[in-house]
């Protein structure tokens, strides 16, 4: 073991001896305002004058993209002044909503065209997102386009590009990434919490009809109230579908499945927390187990990812699962397992088991031991787990929110985001790559450093 490696992990064990009191399940992460202390809890908070509001509009005015629009109002000057949709009823549901002066369009490079819009917020379905990403940052406007990024893996270099032809502001809205309980995970990790890390799982289950992508469909949808023919414009032609335009992460043309929809999320939370460029090794498994309402995804799918030996990590394995059908009204988690203890990360929690000692008669083990400069006096009895909860505290305003002030204040200042183009693609090109091994029933090779799909690894 590497002796800052070392030194590190005995700093967080001296810590963790320091803080017995909390050694309990439930305990809560204190705040301070000592930045680097062991229950440090960053807070982000506005500082903006009369010249500094932000006028967003959004594209794609369905539940993300509400859901997205409604956190940014939260954060302190900024204004909603256009709203973009290719269905008549939610531009119509956008004025109710936001104000009956808002400019509406089913064209969005009318929105881009606008020179009182800084930014933009694109909600639409996946296939949409690079075409509007690159328009709208060549156009001047700071983007924050929702996860994935990209709907194919040879779509990633555009946007990269455009964000470093412009300048502009780009960040990809996975929103838990910039929340308090990966930013503790990651603190915990680097001072070597869990030892090195070897594994990671992330589990997300649903059963409920609108959370497995059936979605409701309004009675007028038709070509009268739908602009079908820009929907597709730039996908297979097929006849008008209110299906296919309501519920399309069903459909490989508009979506991308588990993988795209939330896989992503946990690969997006995983990269922060580890400092990982991402795997290099992908193959998947799954299938249509219950949702046979004409879907062209699984509604089943498992995902099992070999990330290498790299400058910020140890070599790990990754192991992802999604489903649809489960009976037990819904799960989601990230856990981290390293040599000497492990994290169950939320948004905003973060779970800590360390084992108070493991001391054996194995020989592999006393040996390690002595490597490490400890002796075996004796073996001991297993003793159960040393354990801290660190919970956000009250009035916490959430992942969401935290990421997307980190978007408003990186325009206002000129600043980074958490999640930009390069780290967007690095973490949409493995869930993606997922849905090819499932669909083509073989394992996908990746460069992580270069973001380019290989033959082999």
């Amino acid at each position: 073991m590497k002796e800052d490696q070392e030194a590190s992990r005995r700093g967080f064990i001296k810590k963790l001896a320091t803080t017995a009191a909390a050694v309990t399940a439930g305990s809560s992460l204190l705040a301070t305002d000592k930045p680097g202390s062991f229950y440090y809890l960053k807070q982000q908070y506005n500082n903006f004058g009369p010249n500094d509001q932000v006028n967003i509009a959004l594209i794609g005015a369905g539940g993300m993209g509400t859901s997205d629009t409604n956190t940014a109002l939260q954060v302190p000057g900024v204004k909603l002044v256009a709203v973009c949709d290719l269905y008549d009823g939610r531009l119509k549901d956008a004025k109710t909503k936001w104000g009956a002066d808002l400019f509406t369009t089913k064209h969005y490079k009318e929105i881009l065209s606008r020179k009182d819009i800084d930014a933009v917020i694109i909600a639409t379905p996946d296939h949409w997102h690079q075409q509007i990403s690159v328009d709208a940052m060549h156009a001047g406007k700071h983007v924050y386009c929702e996860k994935p990024m990209v709907h194919s893996v040879m779509e990633g270099p555009a946007v990269i590009k455009a964000q470093q032809e412009t300048g502009m502001v780009f960040q990809v809205g996975s929103q838990g990434v910039s929340s308090l309980g990966n930013e503790k995970a990651r603190e915990l990790l680097k001072s070597g919490a869990i030892g090195d890390l070897n594994y990671a799982e992330g589990f997300w289950a649903r059963r409920g009809a609108v959370e497995v992508w059936q979605y409701p469909i309004p009675d007028d949808a038709s070509t009268q109230t739908i602009d079908w023919d820009t929907y597709i414009s730039n996908a297979p032609k097929r006849p008008f579908d209110s299906k296919r335009f309501f519920r399309w992460r069903n459909y490989t043309d508009y979506g991308t499945g588990m993988a795209g929809d939330l896989f992503v999320h946990l690969f997006s939370s995983l990269h922060f927390i580890t400092g990982s460029m991402g795997p290099n090794k992908i193959y998947a498994s799954g299938g249509l187990r219950y949702w046979n309402d004409g879907r062209e995804v699984p509604d089943v799918l498992l995902g099992t990812f070999d990330y290498a030996k790299a400058a910020a990590h140890p070599a790990f394995n990754l192991s992802l699962r999604c489903n649809f059908v489960d009976g037990t009204s819904g799960t989601t988690y990230l856990k981290l397992v390293g040599s000497e203890g492990s994290m169950d990360i939320t948004w905003d929690s973060v779970t800590l088991k360390r084992n108070k000692t493991i001391d054996n008669s194995d020989p592999f083990y006393i040996e390690k031991m002595k490597q490490m400069g400890q002796t075996n006096s004796g073996r001991k009895m297993m003793l159960p787990p040393e354990q801290i909860t660190y919970d956000a505290e009250k009035g916490y305003l959430g992942g969401p929110y935290d990421h997307m002030n980190n978007f408003i204040n990186a325009i206002r200042n000129k600043g980074k985001v958490t999640e930009d183009a390069v780290f967007g693609y690095r973490a949409a090109a493995p869930a993606l790559l997922c849905n090819d091994s499932y669909f083509k029933n073989a394992p996908m090779f990746w460069d992580p450093e270069k973001m380019k799909q290989v033959k082999s690894v």
